[in-house]
């Protein structure tokens, strides 16, 4: 039986991360995930969690201090033993040891694996550089969610595979999705914009679009976490925050949308990650609009609106709204099939597989 110990980025989510997409997939292989704890929690000390046949997840013991310190040194060493031990415990010997981020680091001296990978989703700036470099470096194989991260990773390695999000595709591929009870009050053609509101997401597209559309709903789904432009947008009438939806709901939302709206942040203008948003939003097949980034190479060219000011990208969704025929319909749901998670888990199999890994 093949055996994967996971140190996690984030702990184990109702609604599931790129990790644990991943690990859920993982061919006829036990999985031990870790997930790190939560602040203040002592969810270490409780028996592990059965979450899938084959995957048990466990809470590391907590970390007091910044990576690289005394007390940080003393944690990783608590850790360790946390992991040697639970490993132990379930007669794990020599799993292959996948990293989500770099503190997996601190743990390659003292731990013995038959394979190292290190899946690199984004930027890591609070660990210090050459944790990533020392992971890169002895990892049999690096994913990177993106061309740039790629790039970040291949003076450590030459083994760096590009492996972006993905998304539940069935899920948003339905048709004939019930309304949610929200839209129903709104009038005239819905715009919609779906993910949280973070306080640098750029809401200035809106602004304009609500200006020259006032016939039409603009409407945001969402949690909103401190959004400094969101006050002063909800000023119009026909601009609408409808709160966060439940996970079961965001496909309807979709499916509803007559078009669908993809924001930028201002403090991430330079990263090219594609967000697993932009592929639920293909795989609902609706027409899209999205901000570039500066000097952005456009993704889906062929089914997605790209704008590069404010007011192209108002003129643009009234353009996505007269769309017809379904030849655009059926290309974006396309590239959202590819986009599966289950694709993706696929060619990590075959990857790990081809090394002798797996």
């Amino acid at each position: 039986m093949r055996q994967v110990v996971c140190l996690a980025d984030r702990p184990w989510s109702a609604v599931p991360t790129r990790t644990q997409q991943l690990m859920t997939r993982m061919k006829g292989a036990e999985v031990l995930y870790f997930e790190p704890a939560r602040r203040g929690s002592s969810d270490w000390k409780l028996p592990g969690r059965k979450l899938r046949p084959g995957l048990i997840a466990y809470t590391l013991p907590p970390n007091s201090a910044q990576p690289g310190g005394l007390l940080a040194r003393r944690d990783a060493s608590r850790s360790l033993k946390f992991l040697q031990s639970t490993l132990e415990h379930h007669g794990f010997r020599e799993p292959v040891l996948w990293c989500a981020s770099p503190g997996g680091a601190q743990f390659l001296d003292d731990f013995a694996y038959r394979g190292l990978v290190y899946d690199c989703a984004r930027d890591w700036p609070r660990y210090p550089e050459t944790w990533e470099s020392e992971l890169a470096t002895e990892a049999d194989v690096c994913f990177a969610a993106s061309p740039d991260l790629m790039r970040h990773l291949s003076p450590c390695s030459a083994n760096v595979t590009l492996l972006p999000f993905g998304c539940n595709y069935p899920m948003f591929a339905k048709d004939d999705l019930p309304v949610p009870a929200p839209l129903k009050r709104l009038s005239g053609p819905v715009f919609g914009f779906l993910g949280t509101l973070w306080p640098d997401l750029d809401l200035t597209p809106l602004g304009y679009l609500a200006d020259i559309r006032p016939d039409s709903s603009i409407v945001l789904v969402g949690q909103n976490r401190g959004c400094h432009l969101l006050p002063e947008l909800l000023t119009r009438s026909n601009v609408h925050y409808l709160g966060p939806a439940e996970p079961v709901d965001v496909p309807d939302y979709l499916a509803h949308f007559d078009v669908c709206l993809y924001l930028l942040r201002r403090g991430r203008l330079y990263d090219d990650v594609i967000s697993p948003r932009m592929f639920e939003y293909l795989s609902s097949g609706r027409p899209i609009v999205a901000m570039l980034r500066p000097e952005q190479v456009e993704h889906f060219p062929d089914v997605v609106y790209g704008a590069h000011t404010p007011q192209e990208f108002a003129l643009l969704c009234s353009r996505a709204q007269e769309e017809s025929g379904t030849y655009a319909r059926d290309r974006r749901r396309e590239y959202g099939k590819a986009a599966a998670w289950s694709n993706r888990a696929n060619e990590v199999n075959r990857i790990l597989e081809s090394i002798g890994l797996f």
